[in-house]
């Protein structure tokens, strides 16, 4: 039997609101859906942007301290070869002298500690980064860099203070250049390894980093770069310091 036309009516415009209600419940929904993927999207991706930031940030502070580290390794492999040249030909003394200057000048150079103190001191880094591994390594890396500061450049600091090294070959070979060139040696290639092994874990390239390196160093202060050492000036030196040597050990004679 047939339904009256009033009931069929009934059904179709009760079917036709349930249907129209649906579509907006389902429009609200995707568009709630949307706006808060979209916004959860856009937060994990400032995330990873600034966990990226962040590790390239550290990774240009490891090669910072290498290029240093690696400086005074040519520094010192030099006075250690020249120590041991004077070893066995102590008459070249007076001409040699003043070619450990490079060696003994690393011992003022100070390692900046802004990054390490952002690391080190913020809860919020560690979150950032979110790798318990890669954590560990960056502190062995600053761990590292304490123990090579006080073992290599303070050391050496301590020996030369007061020492007048370059009065007379007895003063000069108070010091082992071939010891600290090796404690350097040790340090240096330490260091290059945790920091590579750091750029493996967080998928780094180095092309990356040099990117993030010419962008800082734009914004850096130029690093002190001595010219190499002039040979007339060097002889002038040389004769000066002569004559005021000789004249402290009349002098001190005298006294």
């Amino acid at each position: 039997m047939n339904k009256p036309l009033k009931d069929t009516l009934k059904w179709g415009g009760w079917s036709s609101e349930m249907k129209q209600f649906f579509l907006s419940l389902l429009a609200t929904t995707i568009s709630i859906v949307l706006t808060f993927g979209t916004s959860a999207v856009i937060e994990h991706s400032q995330k990873e942007k600034a966990k990226r930031e962040m590790v390239k940030m550290i990774i240009y502070d490891f090669d910072k301290t290498i290029e240093y580290v690696e400086k005074a390794n040519n520094a010192l492999d030099v006075a250690s070869r020249q120590q041991q040249e004077l070893a066995i030909h102590p008459e070249y003394f007076d001409s040699l002298r003043f070619e450990f200057t490079s060696a003994v000048m690393i011992t003022g150079w100070e390692f900046s500690e802004t990054t390490e103190n952002i690391f080190s001191s913020n809860i919020e880094t560690f979150n950032t980064l979110g790798n318990v591994n890669f954590v560990h390594e960056v502190s062995s890396f600053y761990t590292m860099r304490h123990q090579y500061q006080q073992m290599v450049l303070d050391e050496l600091k301590q020996e030369v203070d007061g020492s007048r090294f370059s009065e007379s070959i007895n003063n000069l070979f108070h010091f082992n250049f071939p010891e600290y060139y090796y404690t350097n040696w040790v340090y240096l290639n330490s260091l290059k390894y945790t920091r590579n092994n750091c750029m493996t874990m967080m998928k780094v390239s180095e092309d990356e980093m040099e990117e993030f390196s010419n962008l800082r160093s734009r914004s850096e202060d130029r690093d002190i770069n001595f010219e190499p050492i002039d040979k007339e000036e060097l002889d002038k030196y040389i004769k000066a310091s002569n004559i005021v040597s000789e004249a402290q050990k009349k002098y001190n004679q005298d006294e």
